[in-house]
């Protein structure tokens, strides 16, 4: 196995053999050493005059000593044409691998892998005198906390999805509900694909309605790739889509939210407020405070109150104050209640 300065050197050596033009009258040593600092190998200007003159021996090179001072670059009709990876894009593609595998379809991953086992390779060998090199170590992504693991996905039921969905070819699916008691034979329009949380959707028209609707990857049982294209009746941008908050469940449009909640939760909220015209008036003698904004009413939002239940009361509007007072005296009835007899496990 070679050593780390020996991997080191190659590294080096193989970035300068990306740097150099292909045409006169070529790169200095001195922008050389800046391009290779900014590409993360920190070496001295006689180490890369040193290895200039060794990769002359293995590659068409030519230096321009016509003029002072002198210039490196590759013989005429001559170039690097193996694809390398710069420490930028070494770094990317290995931050992005874990996401990607969900939304790329297997032909497509299997042609980025040899790619990625180079990002990996690169970054390995930069790692010892390269502090850049070690940031997929001390940087990570996480979606929002949940007590719920994701879902499991069938491989090969996402794989056709995907591809069906490049081609623009319909899928013949069977779709169980959320509750397990029933189960639909569909026809689809695949349009999109979208990671939410630990969920992710298929976004389709189908051939008994051109409404766009939601489908759990999960919870396809079977699909399969019809020869007959989608059906495009309907224009349909994802961005569109998207900034028109689509994916919230339930939407029923915008309301005007006002509520009191307490100094905790307040302070959190000033930090991440709930719309951009989120307003929290302090409150007399440290009585909390009270906050308005104009945010969307769906489930999510619902669901955001129920569980700050203890640090926030909506005032208004009074249909959205009656439903949760109804589901919080339901839950508080629940508790008050004898357990129900269960089995001991």
């Amino acid at each position: 196995m070679p050593t780390v300065s020996t991997r080191t050197s190659l590294a080096r050596q193989w970035e300068i053999l990306q740097q150099l033009p292909t045409k006169p009258p070529g790169i200095t040593t001195a922008a050389l050493r800046q391009r290779l600092e900014d590409a993360g190998h920190k070496c001295t200007k006689r180490t890369i005059e040193r290895d200039l003159l060794l990769l002359e021996q293995l590659f068409p090179l030519h230096c321009n000593s016509k003029g002072t001072p002198y210039g490196w670059h590759w013989m005429e009709g001559k170039s690097l044409n193996v694809p390398g990876l710069s420490l930028g894009e070494a770094l990317s593609l290995s931050l992005l691998e874990g996401s990607l595998e969900a939304l790329l379809p297997r032909a497509i991953l299997n042609e980025l892998t040899p790619r990625f086992s180079q990002a990996r390779d690169k970054l390995s060998a930069l790692a010892v005198q390269t502090p850049a090199a070690r940031l997929p170590q001390r940087v990570a992504h996480l979606s929002a906390s949940t007590v719920l693991q994701p879902p499991q996905i069938d491989p090969d039921i996402a794989a056709t999805v995907l591809q069906a969905l490049v081609e623009g070819q319909q899928l013949q699916c069977i779709y169980r509900s959320a509750s397990k008691r029933s189960q639909q034979d569909l026809v689809l329009n695949p349009l999109a694909m979208v990671q939410r949380g630990q969920t992710r959707y298929l976004l389709a028209t189908g051939a008994e309605f051109v409404d766009v609707r939601m489908y759990a990857l999960h919870r396809l049982q079977s699909a399969e790739a019809l020869p007959t294209a989608v059906s495009s009746d309907t224009p349909f941008d994802l961005a569109t889509y998207l900034a028109e908050e689509q994916m919230q469940f339930g939407v029923r449009g915008k309301i005007a939210l006002r509520a009191w909640v307490k100094d905790q939760l307040a302070h959190l909220l000033l930090e991440t407020p709930i719309s951009d015209d989120m307003q929290l008036t302090p409150l007399p003698q440290g009585g909390g405070f009270q906050l308005s904004a104009t945010v969307s009413d769906s489930w999510e939002l619902k669901w955001w109150l129920l569980a700050r239940a203890g640090q926030v009361v909506v005032t208004a509007p009074a249909s959205l104050r009656e439903e949760l007072a109804q589901r919080l005296n339901l839950a508080c009835e629940q508790y008050r209640d004898n357990l129900p007899a269960l089995e001991d496990v």
